[in-house]
């Protein structure tokens, strides 16, 4: 099973909903790879800003941080090798990097909500 890591860049959380507007890739992202994680897939996501000892241990990230400064970021591993620079990686790439299909990575958390008026 292939093992995909994302060093996100500095932001408050990596699902696109904070903030003055929603960005529309990170949530796109943000679901798919919900979904990749649901299924068992091996996904882990690190950000600069809670996680910054993660950038300095992982090698690879390190060094493209050092040349590329941080428009590297964010930087996704497959199985330890960069993949990707700069971006997120599309659904295409997610689908084929765990064959999966397409459809599978436009599934929405389903949870339910009640709120009991009475005790308003």
């Amino acid at each position: 099973m292939k093992k995909v890591e994302i060093f996100d860049p500095a932001m408050c959380c990596s699902t696109g909903v904070c903030g003055p507007s929603v960005d529309p890739e990170l949530t796109r992202v943000a679901s798919a790879l919900y979904s990749l994680e649901k299924k068992g897939f091996n996904i882990t996501r690190y950000q600069l800003t809670n996680n910054p000892d993660k950038f300095v241990e992982n090698g690879v990230v390190n060094n493209a941080l050092h040349e590329n400064g941080t428009d590297a970021l964010p930087v996704v591993l497959v199985d330890g090798e960069i993949v990707k620079l700069g971006s997120y990686p599309s659904n295409d790439e997610l689908a084929e990097w765990f064959n999966v299909g397409l459809e599978e990575l436009k599934e929405k958390p389903k949870g339910r909500l009640s709120i009991n008026l009475n005790s308003l």
